[in-house]
């Protein structure tokens, strides 16, 4: 089992739980961005800066991705080919991405889009905030309990 973080616009927050997690149950961890990313010396932690370019991240993510591999990412595409591949993902508010409800994430997002695209002002998601931080920890504990035992 491996995690990996879909790490251009995770929160810092979160990725310092994921390495805590890491070290403590001796999980590795791949962060993947854009840009240099900085981790903490340790070998089970690793970051991987891909080109420039949409989704060249989520990209490479979707091409190593294991069907035993826990994924974090907010990117509602790339957790859709995450789930598909039989793999688990997550988004950093901790919410669990199902076959049942990626699908229609995908649809409200693409509704969304639309709705930006004709000019209209839908706002963006609230702040990160302490709630979301215990919401992802929680999640973020109980589906690592999950996934090595198995």
């Amino acid at each position: 089992m491996k995690i990996w973080i879909d790490a251009d616009a995770c929160p810092k927050v979160v990725k310092e739980l994921v390495f805590k997690a890491s070290f403590r149950l001796e999980v590795s961890v791949t962060l993947v961005a854009n840009s240099y990313m900085a981790v903490p010396p340790s070998p089970l932690i690793n970051s991987i800066q891909v080109d420039q370019g949409a989704d060249v991240a989520d990209q490479y993510i979707v091409e190593h991705v294991e069907k035993d591999d826990l994924v974090i990412t907010a990117d509602i595409p790339l957790a859709a080919f995450v789930v598909e591949k039989g793999a688990t993902a997550i988004n950093p508010r901790g919410e669990l991405y199902t076959e049942e409800n990626v699908r229609e994430r995908l649809s409200v997002r693409d509704f969304m889009q639309d709705l930006r695209d004709s000019g209209v002002d839908t706002g963006g998601p609230a702040a990160f905030g302490p709630k979301d931080k215990e919401a992802f920890a929680n999640s973020l504990n109980r589906l690592l309990t999950q996934l090595t035992r198995s």
